[in-house]
C-alpha cells in the first residue's frame, strides 16, 4: 500500500536581523518532522491549520479523505472519507470549523474542527477551488468555469458572486478586494467583492500562474508561473511587475515571510525555493536557496519528470 508523506520544515534562525541579508552557507529552512499518511492513495492538495490547538487539516485529493493531524505528535485525530475531489480549505477560528471545496461535486462542506462532524454543505457549481476567510470571517470560494463567491458561515448561503471569464486559481484577500490567478486567460486580475466586478486586469507574461500569495503590508503580490517556472513580484495597486527570477518546477503554493525578506515557492518536483526578496532593488531578488528534506538542492529547475507543467493536480 502506497504511504504518502507530509514534510514540516521550520525557520531554521529566529530572528529576521540573523538571516537577512544572506543564509551565511545555513540551510533556511530544517525539517521538524515527517509525518506519514496511512493508506492515502493519490496526491494531495491543500492544507490549513487551527494554530491554537496545534492542527494540520490536509485534503488527499487522490483518496477522497481529509486527514486532521496533531503537528506536535504526527498523530492523526481523524478522516473524513467519502468526498469528491477535496482541494481547498480554510479553518474558521471563530466558529471552530473546517471548510472543505470539493472539486467533482462542486460542494462547500464544513465541519466542526475537533471531531470533524460535518454540520452543514452548500452547492456552488462545479471545480469547487481554493478558499479564502476575509476579515469578517466570510468565505471565499473559487470556482466553475469562472466566478468568486462569497458564502456567509452562519447561514451557509453564497451571499455574493462575481462572474470571471475562466476558471480561478490562486487568489488573495485585500480588504473587499481580491487578486485572482486566471491562467486560462493568462491573466491576473483585481475583483470588487462587494460590486461583484472586475475592476482591472493585467497580462500573465507566462504559463499556467497558478499560486499567489500577498505580502502582509498589501503592497506586493508573488505569483508562480509553471511554464516557465518563473516567480514574480508585483505592484499590488497598478499590478506592474518589480521582480521576476527563475524558481523550482510544478509550483503549487507560494508565501511572504515579511519579517524575514523572503518568498517560499512550494514545488510538485520536490524542492522548496527560498527567496531573498530584500537584498536588491534590480529585476532580480537576492541570494537563494532550494530545499529538499534531504538537504539543499541547486538543480533542475524544470518540471518533474512525467508531468505536464500546467496540469492542475
Amino acid at each position: 500500500m502506497r504511504k504518502t508523506l507530509i514534510a514540516l520544515s521550520a525557520l531554521l534562525l529566529a530572528s529576521p536581523a540573523a538571516c537577512a541579508p544572506a543564509f551565511q552557507g545555513e540551510p533556511p529552512l530544517a525539517l521538524e518532522r515527517t509525518i506519514p499518511l496511512h493508506g492515502v492513495k493519490g496526491r494531495i492538495d491543500h492544507m490549513a491549520v487551527d494554530i491554537a490547538h496545534h492542527k494540520v487539516f490536509v485534503a488527499e485529493l487522490g483518496n477522497g479523505s481529509i486527514e486532521a493531524l496533531d503537528w506536535l505528535t504526527g498523530r492523526s485525530l481523524g478522516r473524513i472519507t467519502g468526498l469528491k475531489s477535496p482541494q481547498g480549505l480554510a479553518y474558521l477560528p471563530a466558529r471552530n470549523e473546517l471548510v472543505v471545496a470539493s472539486g467533482d461535486d462542486g460542494t462547500v462542506r464544513f465541519y466542526q474542527a475537533d471531531d470533524l462532524t460535518p454540520v452543514g454543505l452548500i452547492a456552488v457549481g462545479g471545480d469547487a477551488d481554493n478558499l479564502r476567510v476575509d476579515a469578517a470571517g466570510r468565505v471565499v470560494v473559487g470556482y466553475g468555469e469562472g466566478a468568486l463567491g462569497v458564502i456567509d458561515p452562519a447561514s451557509r448561503t453564497l451571499v455574493g458572486s462575481t462572474p470571471l471569464p475562466t476558471h480561478p486559481e490562486g487568489f488573495r484577500l485585500l480588504g473587499d478586494s481580491a487578486l485572482v490567478n486566471l491562467p486560462d486567460a493568462r491573466q491576473v486580475a483585481r475583483v470588487d467583492l462587494i460590486a461583484g466586478r472586475v475592476t482591472a486586469t493585467w497580462p500573465a507574461e507566462h504559463r499556467w500562474n497558478f499560486p499567489m500569495a500577498l505580502s502582509a503590508d498589501g503592497r506586493r503580490f508573488a505569483i508562480v508561473y509553471r511554464w516557465p517556472s518563473r516567480l514574480q513580484l508585483r505592484d499590488a495597486a497598478t499590478g506592474a511587475v518589480g521582480q521576476e527570477r527563475e524558481t523550482c518546477g510544478d509550483a503549487n503554493d507560494v508565501f511572504f515571510d515579511d519579517a524575514r525578506e523572503r518568498v517560499y515557492v512550494i514545488c510538485g518536483g520536490g524542492a522548496i525555493d527560498v527567496v531573498d526578496t530584500g537584498a536588491t532593488t534590480g529585476s532580480t531578488p537576492g541570494q537563494d536557496s532550494r530545499w529538499r528534506a534531504d538537504g539543499p538542492l541547486r538543480a533542475g529547475m524544470g518540471p518533474p519528470a512525467g508531468r505536464r507543467a500546467g496540469s492542475r493536480w
